[in-house]
């Protein structure tokens, strides 16, 4: 298998995806020589679709779940073939964390923070929905206990951390503030200035540091193309999606819908 190893580890753009790869082979080869089913951390679509693609090709099942029909994070288990993938096999945790935030409204980041802050990776922990004082998260199961018993502050306020069943999480709802908007071209720094609201140059050097990614995939490039459907993230600065695309317009420029996640 070290032959195709190497093949499939060079689909990977970056160092950041080949190890990502890598461990997710490893997993795969248990698979493959002693049966059992394993379980990969939680990552966004792009990573996620990457890791089954890949390891489809080895003849195995791979499937995906984050907690809900429409999680955004999900974990990928492997299964030999013929195995019925069972709810148990990703392993998720639901919790409620519930605080007083009377002064201050915690937000996605707050919650994300004090996860963080207890020294968890960021895969180890999928979609984060805010409600009010309260948020829904769902976790790996096995970091589970060490949530409950560690998490007591999300910013300055106190937390109480429950443990919810698959039932009882709370779907997200979109919400987002609408922007029309024309541009020059559907060029990545032109569409994200728009979206993000900053100027094209300030997204220019976003990009340069590798901050702003087309669909949870880091992109370099300031002229590439962007198109209806499409995520624009940036780091610190929330999403975008691009609703609709209507142009050229008599202006000669393009009009565009977009739709920024709040």
């Amino acid at each position: 298998m070290k032959t195709d190893r190497e093949k499939l580890l060079s689909r990977a753009s970056d160092g950041e995806e080949r190890a990502i790869l890598a461990r997710s082979l490893d997993q795969a080869e248990t698979v493959l020589y002693c049966g059992r089913t394993q379980v990969t951390d939680f990552w966004d679509p792009y990573r996620t679709d990457l890791i089954i693609s890949v390891v489809q090709g080895l003849d195995l099942v791979a499937t995906a779940d984050g907690g809900s029909p429409v999680a955004e994070r999900k974990r990928v288990a492997m299964h030999p073939t013929g195995v019925e993938p069972l709810p148990e096999d990703y392993n998720l945790g639901f919790l409620l964390i519930k605080g007083n935030f009377k002064h201050s409204r915690a937000k996605h980041r707050d919650f994300q923070g004090a996860l963080l802050g207890l020294g968890l990776k960021r895969e180890k922990f999928g979609d984060i929905i805010v409600t009010g004082d309260s948020a829904n998260v769902v976790v790996a199961g096995e970091v589970v206990p060490y949530i409950l018993a560690n998490l007591h502050k999300v910013g300055q306020a106190g937390v109480l951390v429950s443990e919810l069943g698959q039932s009882d999480f709370q779907l997200p709802s979109a919400q987002y503030r609408e922007i029309k908007a024309t541009v020059s071209s559907l060029r990545l720094d032109a569409v994200a200035a728009a979206g993000f609201g900053i100027s094209r140059s300030k997204v220019v050097r976003e990009i340069a540091a590798e901050r702003l990614s087309i669909n949870w995939r880091v992109c370099p490039e300031p002229a590439a193309l962007i198109g209806e459907g499409d995520v624009l993230s940036a780091r610190g600065k929330g999403r975008v999606i691009v609703a609709a695309v209507k142009g050229p317009l008599k202006s000669g420029r393009t009009g565009v819908l977009l739709h920024r996640l709040v």
